[in-house]
């Protein structure tokens, strides 16, 4: 069974967060699949690129959910998402996908 990069992972549980904060008005819920799915990257930075990288990519997961906040002030909510996801996701490319 093939892996799921970790960039996939790291933008999905960003999109998917906010998703399912806003379409269950249950904040606490989206926060759970932020939560899981950065857990779930980190693991895998972790494995291909190890543990300074993992720290460096957890780090930018979640200053890319705090900036998103003032950025959909901005530029509305969904564009900062998809904005942040995608800057996740190159950086997780870049630093651990890429080598696997």
């Amino acid at each position: 069974m093939a892996k799921v990069p970790s960039a996939v992972i790291a933008a999905g549980g960003l999109v998917g967060g906010y998703a399912v904060a806003r379409w269950t008005r249950q904040r606490p819920l989206g926060g759970a699949v932020l939560a899981v799915a950065g857990a779930a990257a980190a693991r895998q930075w972790r494995q291909q690129a190890g543990g300074k990288a993992a720290g460096a990519l957890s780090a930018a997961y979640m200053a890319a959910f705090a900036a998103s906040h003032p950025l959909a002030k901005r530029v509305g909510a969904w564009p900062s998402v998809f904005g942040v996801a995608g800057a996740v996701a190159l950086a997780s490319w870049a630093v651990a996908d890429r080598r696997g």
